[in-house]
């Protein structure tokens, strides 16, 4: 377990978490609501690995971080909707389903040929992702269908010996998962309604 400062991370343990998610490995993370666990999400093997470890069926797909919207063009297209709620809403608890491009692992997006992106406020989390220069995956740390956690103490209950790193940096204060919104469609539809109204 790495203790990283919620408001100003530590270079060193995000850049050593970073460095064990660009090689395949699972890093958990603290976010706006509940810790997450991360993997570079282009890496087909480290998202199977991610589902194993959840117990997640593979009809659900996996949204993913970015720290910088300029990022998302590798692997997904943007519209100009899009564009516009990301200028009003990013950083925060706002995903977005866009077209996936070729370069999105099947198995991340369910076989659905979209993907959900967010841009976190959290700033262990957007440091992880800008550490990573690639998108991370964001799934809450627990195994699916039981409470989602919001101390490290909590996943390491979970998943002790069985993850890479778990960056500690305090509880987090649950409440509502990120709104979804799929902007695939026109009028855009929400998916989820969460923390933030739209």
């Amino acid at each position: 377990m790495l203790a990283v400062d919620a408001s100003a991370p530590d270079g060193a343990a995000i850049a050593e978490a970073a460095a064990v998610i660009t090689t395949g490995g699972v890093v958990a993370f603290p976010t706006e609501t509940f810790y997450g666990l991360a993997v570079a999400a282009l890496d087909a093997a480290a998202v199977r690995r991610l589902f194993a470890l959840k117990g997640r069926p593979e009809s659900r797909p996996i949204l993913v971080l970015v720290d910088d919207p300029a990022r998302i063009e590798r692997f997904a297209l943007l519209t100009d909707a899009a564009r516009a709620l990301i200028a009003r809403h990013w950083p925060g608890a706002l995903t977005l389903v866009l077209p996936a491009r070729p370069i999105v692992p099947v198995e991340l997006t369910a076989g659905t040929g979209t993907i959900g992106v967010r841009q976190p406020g959290h700033a262990v989390a957007r440091a992880l992702a800008a550490a990573c220069g690639a998108p991370i995956t964001a799934p809450s740390a627990n195994l699916t269908g039981e409470t989602p956690p919001t101390t490290a103490d909590d996943v390491r209950r979970v998943f002790d010996g069985r993850i890479d790193v778990i960056l500690d940096a305090g509880a987090t204060p649950g409440g509502l998962p990120s709104t979804i919104l799929d902007v695939t469609v026109d009028p855009p539809r929400v998916l989820r309604h969460g923390a933030l109204r739209i």
